[in-house]
């Protein structure tokens, strides 16, 4: 009978709620009855806020659950909720506010409540001192924003939040703003909220008083995007050569050890490419989205000037507004004698510190600016009075400065650092030569002449740029190879034997296909011998009329990168006398916007380890393994020891006038008479 008594519908709430959902309009008035027994504990809940009411909230939950069902009696409950939250968070019972926000997530969910005033609510509610509440509340507004933008941009309700954030994020309650601050950061992660407005927005946390928040900021600008690392490897293998072309380059006609040498070197430079365009990719739109990055950059410095925040914080800050300079390009003149001041051997994070200095660093930064710190690096780092790594560091710093302006290094100075290139450490030897590889393509005229190495038709043809000079080409590099492989339609050549590129218009009138010679990876090489031989004008000449003439396609691109790779093998012309060439480990990291500490504190060998750090390297690699002892056991564990044992502990002193302990080396030749007599007497009973 009391079984039947619990089952009642008014009082097992589960039960009822399921009985609704499958046939509401049976069930009216035991739904009316609950409603109303809600409504009173609501007046009840009113007069004490702050005290836990299980039956209000087992009630709250219910009428979440099928307020769906009877629409024409609910239209007032999220809006009652919302105002009972919105009135006495601050002195709700934990447990009963939990109940009250998942409710109107469910409700939400059902589309029962408008998203906007929604989401303001639970941002208000962020101030509570539940992390539990704050957690849940920052799934909801993440998800709910998402499943908001998940067909199409919906900006009206995204400016709306966007707008609140931007006052959330000033909030005077800390908790609030960091977690706005992470919603936001999160929308921009999952490509939600990926526009220039959310970028902004975020910038005003690199200026809060919070260090979290501050912190937070700047791993949001600093940090990297995952997902734009999928670039296949076989679309850069249509792009350029491969080793195929070479070989077919190289290794057809006569075989030389000439030809052979070629060959290898070509397969180095190309491996080079190769690695050039495998080469990281970064996600910083968020920079490249910042309005204004002038004035942004020039007040983070003066923030990080007056900033009294841990070193860690300055070191992040400074490295923004590096990227900053780098990237946009800017004018922050006062920002590399602060970083100046930082750079020396002893200074904490010091390879950041050098980091930044070199990404900051750009070709319209005058070279006067830049000459004091790459005169401070060589000075204070590429000593002999230092170890080798810091050698090593000081040159990797000033090569990474100095590709970036070229300009702001003086002839002694890049010579003294050549001198480098024989150094009995090999980290400060193999930066050296990185050093003076640098240079045989950015000015060679710089070097000693034994360093320049064998002029190649690539470094004739590079041209040294003055400060703020700009080239600008009005034809393809390149693209005079492929005025022989196409020829006109008659198949007419000029004088130096070379093929006309023009087709005339009269040359197709019905308008049908024409079938275009393509020459073979043979024909491409003896181009490249011929143009070998041409002088530089007539080559940009040929190569401009190819370029306003026709459409190129991906095998003429292929081609033309084939023989600009082929330049960087062949020995410029009347250059054929030998140089003895620097040896370069095949790893050479391409530049691009942003710097890794990989490209300062990059060893070309392992430093030797102390004695402490091998000894910790040792124990930690046998944690399992047992003492090297021979453990004897004793038939009887209460005997005692006998005399032997007893003599291995005894003091020296005690016993060293005993005949047990002296040394073969000290007998007396007596001693050793009587030894040897017994010992072949006893060998002699042995063999009785």
């Amino acid at each position: 009978m009391s079984g039947r008594q619990n089952n009642k519908l008014p009082n097992n709430l589960p039960q009822l709620q399921n009985l609704i959902k499958r046939d509401p309009q049976s069930y009216v008035d035991e739904f009316l009855q609950q409603y109303r027994h809600y409504q009173s504990n609501v007046q009840i809940f009113k007069l004490q806020p702050d005290k836990p009411n299980k039956e209000l909230a087992d009630l709250v939950m219910f009428l979440a659950q099928v307020c769906h069902c009877y629409m024409q009696h609910m239209t007032t409950f999220p809006q009652e909720l919302s105002g009972l939250l919105m009135s006495h968070h601050t002195m709700l019972e934990p447990d009963l506010r939990m109940t009250f926000c998942k409710a109107l997530i469910l409700l939400r969910n059902k589309n029962l409540i408008d998203p906007t005033c929604l989401l303001e609510l639970f941002f208000e509610l962020l101030r509570c001192h539940d992390k539990l509440l704050r957690k849940t509340l920052y799934t909801h507004i993440v998800t709910d924003i998402k499943n908001i933008n998940a067909k199409h941009k919906n900006n009206k309700v995204n400016t709306t939040l966007q707008n609140f954030m931007y006052t959330m994020l000033r909030d005077s309650n800390p908790l609030a703003a960091k977690i706005s601050l992470d919603v936001m950061v999160e929308l921009y992660t999952r490509n939600i909220w990926n526009d220039a407005k959310t970028v902004n927005v975020i910038t005003t946390a690199c200026f809060s008083k919070v260090t979290k928040i501050l912190v937070a900021g700047l791993k949001f600008f600093l940090g990297k995007d995952e997902d734009e690392k999928n670039g296949s490897d076989s679309d850069s293998e249509a792009e350029g050569p491969t080793v195929r072309d070479l070989k077919v380059r190289y290794s057809t006609g006569k075989k030389t050890s000439k030809n052979k040498k070629k060959l290898e070197k070509a397969m180095n430079v190309l491996k080079k490419h190769k690695k050039k365009k495998k080469v990281e990719v970064f996600n910083f739109s968020a920079i490249h989205l910042i309005h204004d990055p002038q004035d942004f950059a020039e007040k983070l410095l003066k923030q990080l000037e007056d900033s009294k925040e841990r070193f860690e914080v300055k070191i992040m800050m400074m490295e923004f507004i590096s990227r900053l300079v780098g990237i946009h390009e800017l004018f922050l003149f006062n920002f590399y004698p602060f970083v100046q001041r930082f750079l020396q051997p002893h200074q904490r994070e010091v390879t950041k510190v050098l980091l930044c200095a070199a990404q900051a660093s750009h070709q319209l930064v005058p070279p006067e600016i830049i000459e004091p710190v790459i005169m401070t690096i060589a000075n204070n780092f590429v000593t002999d009075r230092n170890s080798g790594e810091v050698m090593t560091v000081g040159i990797n710093a000033i090569k990474e400065l100095t590709a970036r302006c070229p300009l702001a290094i003086n002839e002694d100075l890049l010579q003294d650092l050549a001198q480098y290139k024989t150094h009995k450490d090999k980290n400060v030897m193999m930066s050296a030569r990185g050093l003076i590889q640098l240079f045989r393509s950015l000015n060679p005229q710089m070097l000693n002449k034994r360093d320049r190495g064998r002029p190649t038709e690539a470094s004739t043809e590079a041209k040294i740029k003055d400060y703020g000079e700009l080239e600008a080409k009005d034809y393809i590099p390149g693209a005079e190879v492929l005025e022989v492989e196409e020829g006109n339609k008659e198949g007419e050549k000029d004088e130096d034997g070379w093929e006309s590129a023009s087709i005339s218009d009269d040359d197709n009138e019905d308008g049908e296909w024409v079938d275009v010679h393509h020459s073979s990876d043979e024909d491409t090489g003896e181009v490249a011998e011929k143009l070998q031989n041409m002088p530089v004008e007539e080559r940009k000449a040929k190569a401009a009329a190819v370029s306003g003439s026709r459409l190129l396609t991906q095998d003429d691109f292929k081609k033309i990168r084939l023989v600009q790779l082929a330049k960087e093998v062949n020995a410029a012309p009347g250059k054929g006398q030998k140089r003895k060439n620097v040896e370069l480990d095949d790893e050479d990291e391409s530049r691009g916007e942003v710097l890794t500490l990989r490209n300062i504190e990059k060893l070309h060998k392992k430093p030797k380890a102390d004695k402490e750090t091998r000894l910790a390297t040792a124990m930690a690699g046998r944690p399992d393994r047992k003492d090297f002892v021979r453990k004897r056991t004793k038939l009887n564990p209460h005997a005692g020891t006998t005399n032997k044992d007893k003599r291995k502990t005894k003091n020296f002193m005690m016993m060293r006038h005993s005949q047990n302990v002296r040394t073969k080396g000290k007998r007396s030749f007596r001693d050793k008479q009587i030894a040897l007599r017994d010992a072949l007497l006893k060998r002699k009973k042995q063999y009785k």
